[in-house]
């Protein structure tokens, strides 16, 4: 596939307007503590909980990223089983491959990349530990929650729009379905080298560890809800009274509707958008970079169009494992992006 000049600099562009975003919540603090005449660094003194913030919703909050969001989610799960959100396209295959994307990260990917990430750092950053403590906890979630979802944003969309990329990510589009499985539904090597995860470790070990913690669960709540089969958004476009509030959601986070133009199999229904709709918790960074389309519809059909099921280790373990069907993207001698990649996956066109 020939380097497409234009897209390469549109996403250098794009690029450099992100880093005055990443800073631009830091600026905003700096300009309001200077309004108000406070100096907080100059009287902190290091405490686990700050005052404003009420131990039961700290509990809240930490029970919500260790049991309580899979309990959501297995809930949510049996909601989309019953109503047959799967029906037969959840053969054996696809069933291991969601079970083991859901489970194997949570109990065993992510927490070993945050624990080695907080071992590491002392020696990376002796002196620095809890420096920024001192944050005010709201401008604290406001920089995190930039700077952790703008950063999945790059992250997710240069997966789609590098080819050598794309079989990293292949897994989370393969699906003919969808379903709150599908948060999760990524290969081993995009999980462990997901960005925002060591950028948050890092936010947490310089003293941001309470807003990295709120952050995070809102955020989980948000992107599961829009990858869920529930439409939960659709009284905010039918009801009048609603629709403002609709106006302000679908362009600030991720909704079903949103998200799952992003997953469709097509762009030819004219709701499908799988070259855009980038954007995890918040849909604002499509906005921004106009990567984003907003129809209030769902997409007619899911996935690739010309996935052939490969086995679930390959997807899950690719390019540890390799997949057995002759000219898959995850066989041994595969295309890089077949040309029905091209034409029907996200972040190509023929």
């Amino acid at each position: 596939m020939k380097p497409n000049k234009e897209l390469s600099l549109k996403i250098r562009k794009d690029m450099l307007l992100s880093m005055l975003i990443y800073a631009a919540p830091v600026l905003f603090m700096f300009a309001w503590l200077k309004l108000t005449g406070q100096k907080p660094w100059l009287s902190y003194t290091f405490r686990a909980l700050p005052k404003q913030s009420p131990n039961i919703i700290r509990q809240v909050f930490e029970n919500l990223q260790s049991w309580g969001l899979p309990l959501i989610m297995l809930f949510v799960g049996i909601l989309e089983f019953a109503f047959g959100l799967y029906k037969k396209a959840w053969n054996r295959n696809e069933m291991i491959l969601d079970i083991v994307c859901f489970s194997l990260p949570r109990i065993i990917i992510r927490p070993g990349v945050v624990y080695f990430t907080l071992q590491l750092l002392p020696t990376l950053l002796p002196t620095l530990k809890n420096t920024f403590g001192w944050v005010p906890f709201w401008w604290g979630f406001l920089i995190i929650a930039v700077a952790d979802d703008l950063t999945q944003y790059w992250y997710h969309r240069l997966h789609h729009q590098i080819p050598w990329l794309w079989r990293f990510h292949r897994t989370h589009h393969s699906a003919n379905y969808m379903g709150m499985a599908m948060a999760s539904r990524q290969n081993v090597i995009y999980t462990i080298f997901f960005s925002q995860i060591y950028l948050t470790a890092t936010l947490t070990y310089l003293g941001l560890g309470l807003p990295a913690l709120f952050v995070g669960g809102i955020k989980s709540l948000i992107t599961t809800a829009a990858h869920s089969s529930i439409p939960w958004d659709k009284p905010f476009y039918r009801y009048k009274f609603l629709q403002p509030v609709a106006w302000i959601m679908e362009r600030l986070i991720s909704t079903p509707a949103t998200h799952h133009a992003h997953h469709a199999d097509t762009t030819d229904d004219g709701i499908g958008y799988y070259k855009g709709n980038f954007g995890n918790m918040f849909f604002l960074w499509d906005i921004i970079f106009g990567t984003g389309i907003i129809t209030r519809k769902y997409p007619s059909g899911y996935g690739i169009r010309h996935y052939q099921q490969e086995e679930w280790y390959a997807q899950f373990l690719w390019p540890v494992f390799k997949s057995q069907k002759s000219g898959s993207e995850l066989a041994a001698d595969g295309p890089v992006v077949s040309e029905e990649v091209v034409k029907y996956t996200p972040g190509y066109s023929a």
